[in-house]
């Protein structure tokens, strides 16, 4: 099973979430009542929604992992999957993005578009490897 099979296989179970087709065309998504809240686009990949404010609440943390990529101005971070320690991170990550999305309207237009093609993955080197 792959890293994002597991994450996607873990999440699946957690009551406030179901799953469907990502609005970007590619992978699955899980969605909340409010908003999709994480794309899969490969086996190794994930963009996983937050707000604007969780982004500033926890950019630091973000900015300090070698599995995190932002795009400026997207309130979508992409998770690189190596590992279970990157699975556990997203997990943790979806919390925030549930508890964060839980104060805002639900959505009534289109989307924001994730971050699928605006970044690219690559494999960690090996000071950024899961150990």
């Amino acid at each position: 099973m792959t890293p994002a099979q597991r994450a996607l296989h873990r999440l699946d179970a957690w009551p406030d979430l179901s799953t469907g087709p990502a609005s970007c065309g590619v992978g699955r998504a899980l969605r909340s009542p409010h908003s999709e809240i994480v794309h899969f686009h490969s086996d190794h990949e994930a963009d996983l929604h937050l707000t604007t404010r969780a982004i500033q609440r926890i950019s630091g943390d973000l900015a300090g992992s070698t599995a995190i990529r932002m795009v400026p101005g997207s309130r979508w971070v992409t998770v690189h999957l190596d590992c279970n320690a990157d699975v556990d991170l997203l997990l943790s990550l979806v919390s925030v993005a549930l508890q964060a999305h839980q104060t805002r309207p639900p959505s009534g237009g289109a989307p924001e578009a994730c971050n699928f093609r605006r970044v690219t993955v690559l494999p960690r080197d090996r000071q950024g490897a899961c150990r």
